[in-house]
């Protein structure tokens, strides 16, 4: 089902996010957590694409597993920097012949040994990416990245939304943000959005925190998390895991009662391939698909 489609049949949208299985312990791991979400019907469901495309077939086999052995929505992530046009357009092809028609069109990270816009390479911004699906596969839904909290790259939050606004003049159906703790950084966002005539469909991604080690690693790959202080506080005062695990579902949880109260289009939330955390909002929140 085309992703537009899928936001006017289902509001709230609940979707959720795996990332590629790189052993086949971890494959057996996220299709039993596949297993034990499928029943909560998610809208959609997305699968994450590794820096500098390093999880390319991984992704695109999980993509068309998914797509082929359930009755799911995929969307599978696509980065651009550091490739072709001819790398991309036999990506999209592929996932197209076999009836894949939805994809996250990010940037990526720059390749370390690169800089800039490098020979052969043609592609610099995710804009560039959708520019390029909207031209050449034009019956595909394209999501983009939203960042309430700013992106790491771009210090003027003037100009991050009318980049931001760009990606959604060259095609975009959707925005689906980076993880957040505070609703209020989200509300600002899809004010500032709505101010800049973004009118697409906005998606908040929740990821819960589910041990510590996992938290700092959070830190690490979204360079703008802001973690509240009464959350830290929280935290401050487990020993371990399992401790953290409920403190951050909790916290988790209150967001998306708070965001659904307030009628957000959908929730996007990051499983780390895990259905633990996914079950209990659910459970918590009764909601009902």
């Amino acid at each position: 089902m085309h992703i537009a489609e899928v936001f006017r049949q289902s509001q709230p949208a609940i979707s959720f996010e795996f990332f590629p299985p790189k052993s086949e312990a971890a494959s057996e791991t996220l299709f039993h957590t596949i297993e034990k979400l499928i029943p909560l019907k998610p809208a959609y469901v997305s699968v994450t694409y590794g820096a500098g495309g390093s999880t390319r077939e991984l992704t695109h086999d999980l993509v068309v597993k998914l797509h082929r052995e359930t009755n799911l929505t995929i969307v599978s992530h696509l980065t651009c920097v550091g490739s072709s046009k001819e790398e991309i357009f036999q990506i999209l092809q592929r996932y197209d012949e076999h009836g894949v028609q939805n994809i996250m069109a990010l940037r990526g990270d720059d390749p370390k040994e690169d800089l800039g816009r490098p020979p052969g390479h043609d592609f610099c911004y995710a804009v560039e990416l959708v520019a390029f699906i909207k031209k050449h596969f034009p019956h595909m839904g394209i999501g983009v990245a939203g960042f309430p909290e700013g992106h790491p790259d771009t210090p003027n939050r003037l100009k991050e939304i009318e980049y931001l606004k760009a990606k959604v003049d060259a095609g975009a159906d959707y925005i689906c943000t980076q993880l957040f703790f505070d609703n209020r950084d989200f509300y600002d966002f899809c004010e500032r959005c709505q101010l800049a005539g973004i009118h697409i469909p906005i998606i908040a991604g929740i990821m819960p925190i589910t041990s510590l080690k996992g938290m700092k690693r959070m830190a690490e790959l979204a360079l703008c998390a802001r973690f509240p202080g009464k959350l830290l506080r929280a935290l401050a005062s487990v020993q371990d895991d399992a401790q953290a695990e409920k403190i951050g579902t909790h916290w988790a949880t209150e967001q998306v009662l708070d965001l659904l109260d307030n009628k957000v289009l959908g929730v996007h939330l990051y499983t780390l391939n895990k259905s633990k955390a996914s079950l209990h909002i659910y459970e918590t929140l009764g909601i009902n698909r």
